[in-house]
């Protein structure tokens, strides 16, 4: 066994476990620290030494022996789940599940020189030389630059007295009172305590999940859907379950039989341009959807950072339920830049003072001064007629792409209903060593950074796609010529 395997020291980790084997992680090796424990685990695996049924560490456990964070932990133990090599059961923790994986892919990627995940800087930095076309966010020019360096000059002449303090613990109440007034026109009543700002999306998704849940809960996710959010929900020690979604919305007998069985406590939806397939719910979707979380008594978190790239009069759970049970999330990422990093809560009066009360815990108050830019950039004159442009474009770029990846010999696995994303794919079955994922680390040597459909799906796919923006693909023509040969003969 080489260095990234197991040394002879064991600690006992209870209930029934194995000894578990300290692994002799090295840190001047490239590649990630996960890609090594990942590696290990399943050399331990294909080599017997870990049986089917071996309870794994819990990830507090694991981290504590081999000295690293819980969050690495956590990405490791995802991606053993992903290939199916471990499960896990409500309650007791994570199981080896398979022996026969003499061909398993892990141990070829950890020896990977240029790897990316789900998490990779490269997807959000957006100062890698790399071709984004896997990225989340839109050329500058495209949000209309000139908006919002006006609104960003403007936000800093912020008055002296405001330099005093941290600033309101909901956020920026201008903007907070815009926001409230923008909903009742447009989707639901919403008073400005009802409007809580956060970090981006993603920090209201992780108060959320701080507030509302504890360890050991069950969580619905969409599948495929956002990357980042199962990691997010196993980080806090939930258990996160799919419920497929495709071009034809939700599987009703799916979310049904799981909602029966586990008893979740929220789940996460995009309603309208649904991330990564571009779709939406319908009307009729989105009732029965609130029929059966009112049935199993959970919480529906709305996703809803995609709406202003939307058509008027697309389904909203928060407008039909009036955020009894539904929580919104807005984002400014997409329409104006993510470098803001402002986003939103809106939710019950019930609910707010204890989301509240975790935002402050956590990390006090957001930027009044990034706040102050989103407000001037939202309520500027030319902001309507910027974003009418910008789903114009995004029209245009979505059909071209499509029409450049049927060169590549991919279709798409949804066909879009607006937004940025296009996810299309080959009609070929994934392998251990042939597979999206491979396909992505041979792109990103090549200078072109896509994302594939294991970062977005927690069960097995049965072909092999991408999730692509179309403001980088649609005229890429570096980007069809790496696709090309790959296409199945």
């Amino acid at each position: 066994m080489d260095e990234t395997a197991a040394s002879t020291e064991n600690i006992p980790v209870g209930n029934g476990a194995a000894h578990w084997p300290v692994l002799a992680i090295d840190r001047t090796k490239r590649g990630s620290l996960v890609d090594q424990i990942v590696a290990a685990i399943a050399q331990m695996v294909n080599q017997r030494e870990l049986r089917v049924g071996t309870k794994m560490p819990s990830v507090r456990q694991f981290a504590k022996c081999n000295a690293v964070s819980t969050f690495t932990v956590v990405e490791s133990y995802d991606r053993l789940l992903n290939v199916g090599l471990l499960s896990s059961r409500r309650g007791s923790g994570f199981f080896v599940a398979r022996s026969d994986i003499a061909a398993a892919p892990m141990p070829a990627l950890a020896a990977t020189p240029v790897a990316i995940d789900a998490l990779t800087p490269d997807l959000y930095s957006g100062v890698s030389d790399a071709l984004p076309v896997g990225a989340g966010w839109l050329p500058p020019e495209w949000y209309g630059e000139t908006t919002i360096l006006d609104a960003v000059r403007h936000a800093m002449k912020i008055p002296a007295s405001r330099l005093r303090g941290y600033g309101h613990p909901l956020g920026f109440p201008t903007l907070r009172q815009h926001l409230a007034a923008t909903l009742a026109e447009d989707l639901f009543a919403a008073e400005p305590d009802q409007v809580l700002l956060t970090h981006g999306a993603t920090h209201a998704f992780d108060l959320i999940l701080r507030t509302l849940t504890k360890p050991g809960d069950t969580v619905f996710v969409e599948d495929p859907g956002y990357s980042n959010l199962t990691s997010l929900i196993r980080h806090h020690g939930c258990i996160a379950v799919g419920i497929p979604r495709g071009e034809a919305g939700l599987d009703f007998d799916v979310l049904l039989a799981q909602a029966a069985a586990t008893q979740p406590k929220l789940m996460f939806v995009n309603t309208v341009l649904q991330n990564p397939l571009g779709t939406s719910l319908t009307q009729a979707q989105a009732h029965r959807l609130l029929g059966v979380a009112e049935q199993f008594d959970f919480w529906l978190v709305e996703d809803d950072i995609y709406r202003e790239l939307a058509a008027r009069g697309e389904a909203s759970l928060a407008a039909m339920d009036g955020l009894r049970r539904v929580i919104r999330v807005g984002s400014f990422s997409k329409t104006l830049s993510p470098v803001l990093r402002v986003g939103s809560i809106c939710a019950s009066n019930s609910l707010v003072p204890e989301l509240l009360r975790v935002k402050m815990l956590a990390g006090l108050t957001t930027s009044e001064i990034n706040e102050r830019a989103v407000y001037h950039a939202v309520s500027a004159r030319p902001y309507k007629r910027m974003i009418e442009k910008l789903a114009s474009r995004l029209e245009t770029g979505r059909e071209r792409t499509i029409e450049r990846l049927l060169e590549a010999g991919m279709a798409p696995i949804a066909r879009p209903r607006g937004g940025m994303f296009v996810s299309a794919g080959w009609q070929v079955a994934p392998t251990a060593e042939w597979n999206g994922k491979v396909i992505a680390d041979l792109a990103l040597k090549a200078g072109i950074l896509l994302s594939p459909n294991q970062f977005f799906m927690l069960r097995p796919s049965s072909t092999i796609w991408f999730r692509f923006n179309v403001a980088y693909a649609a005229e890429s023509r570096a980007l069809i010529d790496f696709l090309r040969p790959f296409a199945p003969r």
